[in-house]
């Protein structure tokens, strides 16, 4: 018998889905394969979380077990229909004159003959919960990738351009096999998207702060940006203050739905010299004693 999901992932019923999500990514990324090779003790671990999530993930699979109508390895736990009509809840009481009824009747109207009562019945396969590391610029343009399962299987997937963190892409037919002739089930693959060091996304925006030289500022410059889709040349307008934005039309996102890409926005930001010479101090002295200015006066 499979373990119970709740003890498997170290949680109680009362767990929050935001907490089994937590409790199965911490988890993973413990017990993954890649980083215990050889460890059966932590494969078999694994294997046993991946199977506890796949239930505790989906709301719907968490419900049912929690109502008893699955059990811990997400097989329904079919009520013999003889209990069903014996107790009257199928309306029909069972009993006849203070004797049972033949039920035989009952039964090759329910399933075809008499002896139908023990048959086993086909289900559809299980749908199989994942969740994958994908880098910001993946993420961004798209990648193909490859999941390692807990039985050392492999899963391929195409990463579509512009995913979302959160996002789950579903592998039809990827899942675990059906029972006879029943189709198998599917691999959810949840997405998480790693942070990036220069880039922020915002919906289909892309968000970069670029420092530039005091002269830059002043005078003006060409300067190559970095974007999702490889480096451009921009122009810093003279006298450029930090904060200023400078707009990339369509070096943003691209809409899976619509197609249209959204925009890059380039933040300027001022960065003084490491160091100060005396040159430069002498320059700004002098500046400032013929054209003396207050920014703060303009708030």
């Amino acid at each position: 018998m499979a373990d119970d999901p709740y003890t498997a992932l170290g949680l109680t019923r009362d767990a929050s889905d935001a907490d089994i999500r937590r409790a199965y990514k911490r988890l993973v990324k413990e017990l993954h394969p890649d980083v215990n090779p050889g460890n059966k003790a932590s494969e078999e671990r694994f294997k046993k979380v991946s199977a506890a999530f796949s239930i505790l993930g989906d709301g719907e699979k968490r419900r049912k077990f929690d109502r008893g109508e699955i059990d811990a390895s997400g097989q329904e736990r079919a009520e013999h229909p003889y209990y069903r009509y014996a107790s009257g809840r199928g309306g029909f009481s069972g009993f006849q004159g203070g004797a049972f009824s033949d039920f035989s009747d009952v039964f090759s109207d329910l399933f075809g003959n008499a002896d139908a009562g023990t048959r086993t019945y086909p289900t559809s396969g299980k749908d199989i919960r994942y969740t994958l590391d994908v880098e910001f610029l993946e993420a961004a343009t798209g990648a193909k990738k490859r999941i390692v399962l807990p039985d050392g299987g492999t899963l391929d997937l195409n990463i579509p351009a512009g995913v979302t963190d959160g996002q789950t892409l579903r592998l039809k037919g990827k899942g675990e096999p059906g029972m006879g002739s029943r189709p198998p089930g599917d691999a959810l693959i949840e997405i998480t998207i790693l942070p990036h060091e220069y880039f922020k996304r915002d919906g289909l925006d892309i968000w970069l702060d670029l420092p530039i030289s005091v002269y830059e500022a002043v005078l003006g410059a060409k300067i190559d940006v970095s974007t999702i889709g490889g480096r451009v040349s921009v122009t810093v307008p003279k006298l450029s203050n930090s904060g200023k934005v400078l707009r990339l039309k369509g070096r943003g996102i691209k809409s899976q739905r619509s197609g249209k890409s959204g925009d890059q926005h380039v933040r300027l930001i001022i960065n003084l010299p490491d160091k100060i010479d005396s040159d430069f101090e002498k320059m700004m002295t002098n500046w400032r004693s013929k054209h003396p200015y207050d920014p703060r006066g303009r708030n």
